[in-house]
């Protein structure tokens, strides 16, 4: 086994949580807050999708998906094109809204693309590049890519959680539970 494969693995599984979580979903669900200082889905994902953008494009030199793919226009937002909702306020969370769980989805698959193409062809040597060192150790691209993952996770976990919430309410498309 390649030191990759267990990252690729792990960026596939954020892939397929991010569906789960999105699909069938409306604007408004999407926008859905347990109160007015969470985050809703369309933040969580959009967010989780920009860290993990932004630090794919670092690593590899690159411009970000957000940019080059049009998606910052597509979205919309009345934010800086290169934010990623680090440090936003509740009104800036809740200003993103999206038109679709398709759109969400899209810019993910987008990302995830573009990284799992990034990752594929990194070497063991490649893993050991320090990125920052900012740090003390300084962090090597295969501790940013772990970062990276264990961030995207917990936001992905935080909006299955929404979703839940949301399906208790009623149930949803594609829902386990049916209510």
């Amino acid at each position: 086994m390649r030191g990759t494969e267990p990252l690729i693995d792990a960026f596939g599984r954020i892939r397929e949580t991010v569906h789960e979580v999105v699909e069938g979903l409306t604007p408004e669900e999407l926008a859905y807050r347990v109160d007015a200082e969470a985050n809703s889905i369309a933040w969580l994902v959009w967010h989780l999708t920009r860290i993990q953008d932004d630090h794919i494009a670092d690593a590899a030199g690159t411009e970000q998906v957000w940019t080059s793919g049009g998606w910052a226009d597509r979205f919309g937002l009345p934010f800086d094109p290169l934010a990623t909702g680090y440090g936003h306020t509740p009104d800036e969370v809740a200003a993103v809204r999206v038109k679709s769980a398709e759109v969400l989805a899209g810019y993910h698959d987008a990302v995830h693309e573009r990284t799992a193409r990034y990752v594929e062809r990194l070497t063991d040597r490649d893993l050991s590049r320090i990125v920052d060192q900012a740090w003390d150790p300084p962090v090597s691209l295969a501790v940013r890519l772990v970062s990276v993952i264990c961030d995207d996770l917990q936001h992905a976990g935080q909006a299955a959680f929404v979703r839940g919430v949301l399906e208790r309410r009623r149930p949803l498309p594609g829902s386990r539970s049916g209510g």
